[in-house]
């Protein structure tokens, strides 16, 4: 959850791909302040950076296999700083949840994603299916007929513990006018090239 401690209040300008999906001179930039123009990222990563669909699926058409979502960790956490952008506040506990996209046929992680999750804001039955694990976020949205809404908070490149370039973006999920899911999708660079 620490990822998203204050980072509403140190936002510098306005992410790219927040409202438009073409920012003609924009660029991304790395904890070390490395710059990559958007320009240069592979056509199909700079779709996934804007897309408000459900990205499983859109990894199911583009590599032709069918995706699952593989859980590697959840739990319960109170959060210890406030989370302007979830409107969380100190003790509130939130889920947080750690998961790959994996292609079933080639074993190939597409992505990586952390979810926080403010579960005291969702319906029953969604939350149930939720913590069960039973599907992807997303999906689980479109099943339950959830009336939702994405806004693209924030996109940069970030090195893995293995020094390999990934770029992500980090959206916001709006369920019944209150902000309800922060998710941070990590795509391994080089896959996409």
């Amino acid at each position: 959850m620490h990822r998203y401690y204050g980072r509403a209040t140190d936002a510098h300008s306005e992410p790219p791909f927040r409202c438009d999906g073409f920012v003609r001179a924009g660029e991304i930039v790395d904890a070390t302040g490395e710059r990559i123009a958007l320009s240069q990222l592979p056509p199909f990563l700079r779709a996934l950076m804007v897309t408000d669909g459900t990205v499983t699926k859109i990894l199911e058409a583009y590599f032709w296999e069918p995706v699952v979502v593989d859980t590697l960790e959840q739990r319960f956490e109170v959060a210890l700083e406030p989370v302007p952008w979830l409107d969380v506040e100190r003790g509130d506990s939130c889920l947080i949840r750690d998961a790959q996209l994996r292609g079933v046929d080639s074993g190939r992680c597409f992505a990586e994603a952390f979810s926080l999750i403010r579960t005291q804001l969702i319906p029953p039955d969604f939350r149930r299916r939720l913590i069960d694990r039973e599907i992807g976020i997303g999906v689980l949205i479109r099943d339950s007929g959830l009336e939702s809404y994405r806004e693209v908070l924030d996109v940069g490149l970030e090195r893995t513990a293995d020094g390999r370039a990934a770029v992500f973006r980090t959206y916001r999920i709006t369920i019944e006018h209150q902000p309800v899911i922060l998710i941070t999708e990590y795509f391994p660079l080089e896959l996409y090239r």
